[in-house]
């Protein structure tokens, strides 16, 4: 069974955020940089649940996983 394709926009959608590439950008901006130590599913931005969905999709390596590591490597970056 191959695994479902989704998108970066699904994954916002998939937190509840705003989903346009206009709205992805603002949030990432306006959140990062996140300090090194700080794990992605960490950082203050997210809900309750929210972050529960993001250690859930790299603990178990769910489909949403690859799309949590590049937000992961977005919200970490400087500029």
């Amino acid at each position: 069974m191959e695994k479902p394709v989704h998108f970066f926009s699904d994954l916002f959608e998939q937190l509840g955020l705003p989903s346009d590439s206009e709205s992805i950008e603002h949030f990432i901006k306006r959140h990062r940089p996140l300090p090194e130590d700080v794990a992605l599913a960490d950082a203050p931005c997210w809900n309750e649940g929210q972050a529960e969905f993001l250690r859930e999709a790299i603990e178990e390596d769910a489909d949403w996983a690859e799309l949590v590591d590049h937000l992961d490597v977005a919200m970490h970056q400087d500029n």
